[in-house]
């Protein structure tokens, strides 16, 4: 399929690894140019040469700005001008107690997974609206509609970027823009590839094994039975930046893995 995505602009938060440079590598393959984010120029550049090699006759570029830093922000936002797509996927996330959740907990995750994608959205949408062409995801989770008890204030960011996303979606009636959400399911992005690897070595166990029997173990009503592969989220992505998506808007699409029961 034909996703007509050829010379569309697209800017991507987070995007130097998992489902963030997922998705980069798909709107590449399916002919955008793309622009790049991440807090390190060294990782960003190795991100951006890996993409260029991969797909040579495409723009790749890149802006180093850490969400959690205001003025990197701005910056970063003085620099982005005629964006066709805008994924708001940067986000981190901890597990941690309720109690031991402290004020400036609570403010630096909701500054860096909510703040970063009302700023981007704020600066981006009206030249959409004007050019009559645009789409905005936010990649959100189904942590903000099953809050995990030990993530509490990450499912309320997650759960704030759909309201986010619903309510400004009702600002593009009537035009060729569009506003969804991606809720994400349990997926083996780098970071938690990572913690997985580093507890099954401590575990003497094959990471294989491991990650089956955290899914079980966390997930056991699990419809995939596995995590879900960046690509995957990538995927969904793609069809939502593409212009053959336009009767999809306000909605949010679940690539769970069929965790969620809700309807």
């Amino acid at each position: 399929m034909d996703l007509k995505l050829d010379s569309k602009k697209a800017f991507i938060s987070g995007s130097t690894q998992g489902i963030g440079f997922a998705i980069a590598r798909q709107l590449l393959n399916e002919g955008a140019n793309v622009i790049l984010n991440g807090r390190e120029e060294k990782k960003l550049s190795k991100a951006i040469e890996k993409l260029k090699q991969e797909f040579p006759q495409r723009a790749v570029s890149g802006i180093a700005a850490d969400f959690s830093n205001t003025e990197e922000v701005h910056i970063l936002l003085n620099q982005l001008s005629d964006i066709d797509i805008l994924v708001n996927n940067v986000g981190i996330f901890e597990l941690k107690a309720f109690e031991e959740i402290s004020d400036a907990d609570w403010m630096k995750i909701f500054n860096i997974n909510v703040l970063s994608s009302i700023r981007l959205s704020r600066h981006l949408l009206p030249r959409m609206l004007e050019r009559n062409f645009g789409r905005i995801i936010f990649i959100t989770s189904e942590s903000g509609v099953n809050v995990p008890a030990n993530m509490i204030h990450y499912g309320m960011t997650k759960a704030a970027m759909l309201a986010v996303s619903n309510g400004l979606s009702k600002l593009t009636k009537g035009t060729h823009v569009t506003i969804n959400s991606i809720l994400g399911g349990p997926t083996y992005s780098d970071g938690v590839a990572t913690t997985v690897e580093q507890i099954a070595n401590a575990q003497k166990m094959p990471v294989e094994q491991m990650k089956a029997g955290i899914i079980q173990q966390t997930n056991p009503d699990s419809l995939l039975q596995r995590f879900i592969d960046p690509t995957e989220i990538a995927s969904l992505a793609a069809y939502l930046a593409s212009p053959l998506s336009i009767a999809t808007n306000g909605a949010s699409l679940r690539a769970d893995g069929g965790v969620l029961k809700q309807v």
